[in-house]
């Protein structure tokens, strides 16, 4: 079981998120791709129309959805009729859904922006795309949210150095044996670079996450924190609490695991602030705990 800091580490960082921005006046817009939603969310832009709205609350949590946003049901089999009727006139797509261009470009002009793609960092491309939307959505929010995140991983740099030092290893339960984790080259893993701490996770793992890992992984890294990144089965959770494997840990005897709020793992800058903010809250309250 989780211990009563952990638990408390728990209820304190589900409460962290980031505001949304004040939909602005300007070109409507809509989307496939997460990564944009939750860009164009952040920076104000006049959505009107993206993709598994509902599943997006649950996990990328923030920003928030304002109401009237046309729900285009999956991201790979989209409405085109609901997003026709939203009429918006830009949509922004990204690499992961350009095989829907041709129909897209029937209803509205296409940008297309990538963010995670083999051998770049997920973080400058979401700098990139961020500040290109904004410029092109004439919305100086853009500029705003770059200089905010970094500034936002630069005051968490320095909270971390008061820390305990230890790496962090963050991973997303598949169920109570196996993993999937985040190396350096994924969002989170650049996330724990920018601000000082060290990813306990060895290898890199193509931009975004590797998996299946067996949980006997675990093993092999006792002087880690193990951050639990949601969304996952509610029963891999529970089986785990019961595992003596799990219960022999390190980590777990020494109260070394967080249990985050559930964050996007293939966001943009939204993201990768969310996890900081998370993992600033859990590990500040753990480490005074």
């Amino acid at each position: 079981m989780l211990s009563r800091r952990q638990l408390l580490a728990m209820a304190a960082v589900g409460a962290i998120g980031l505001k949304p921005a004040r939909a602005a006046a300007g070109p409507r817009v809509a989307t496939l791709d997460w990564a944009v939603l939750e860009t164009l969310l952040a920076i104000g832009a006049n959505v009107v129309a993206g993709t598994e709205l509902l599943q997006f609350r649950d996990v990328a949590v923030t920003p928030a959805i304002p109401a009237g946003v046309a729900d285009l049901g999956l991201r790979g089999t989209p409405n085109f009729e609901v997003l026709y009727a939203a009429m918006p006139e830009l949509i922004f797509n990204s690499n992961f859904y350009a095989w829907a261009d041709d129909r897209l470009r029937l209803i509205a002009p296409v940008e297309s922006h990538a963010v995670y793609r083999p051998g770049a960092s997920p973080y400058r491309l979401s700098e990139q795309m961020t500040l290109a939307i904004g410029e092109r959505l004439g919305l100086p929010t853009g500029r705003a949210l770059v200089d905010t995140t970094r500034e936002k991983l630069e005051a968490h740099r320095i909270i971390f150095g008061k820390g305990d030092h230890r790496p962090i290893l963050p991973i997303n339960l598949g169920d109570s044996r196996h993993f999937r984790v985040f190396g350096s080259d994924s969002m989170f893993g650049e996330v724990l670079a920018r601000t000082g701490l060290i990813n306990a996770w060895p290898d890199l793992t193509s931009y975004s996450a590797t998996a299946p890992v067996g949980i006997e992984r675990l093993a092999a890294m006792p002087e880690a924190w193990i951050v639990l990144i949601p969304p996952h089965p509610a029963e891999a959770l529970e089986e785990l609490r019961q595992s003596a494997f799990w219960k022999a840990l390190p980590p777990v005897q020494e109260g070394r695991v967080l249990l985050l709020g559930s964050i996007n793992p293939y966001g943009a800058l939204p993201a990768a602030e969310r996890f900081s903010d998370l993992l600033a809250g859990g590990l500040t309250l753990a480490w005074n705990g």
